[in-house]
């Protein structure tokens, strides 16, 4: 039988995160700012019709979500692949 332990007694929950994970949030920002300026415009689509501009603006934003994608797939090292034996 397991004994039940308090999650307290295992260990604090509110844990910073480490300078890698800030690393790592800091390189993929430019991805995320341009996710999130992508989701504005689609979200300023949703109660209208779109209009010349606003398709633009569209094209753009994806574009711009495709290029921090491939950029930040670039910038990053690629994993071994693992062993299967």
């Amino acid at each position: 039988m397991k004994p039940i332990v308090a999650l307290a007694a295992v260990g604090p929950l509110d844990v910073e995160p480490t300078a890698a994970e800030l690393d790592a949030i800091e390189a993929e920002m430019p991805l995320i700012r341009a996710e999130v300026e992508l989701l504005d415009v689609r979200i300023s689509l949703l109660e209208r019709p779109a209009t010349e501009l606003d398709e633009r603006r569209l094209r753009r934003a994806r574009r711009r979500v495709l290029h921090a994608r491939r950029d930040l797939t670039n910038r990053l090292p690629a994993e071994p692949a693992e062993v299967i034996a």
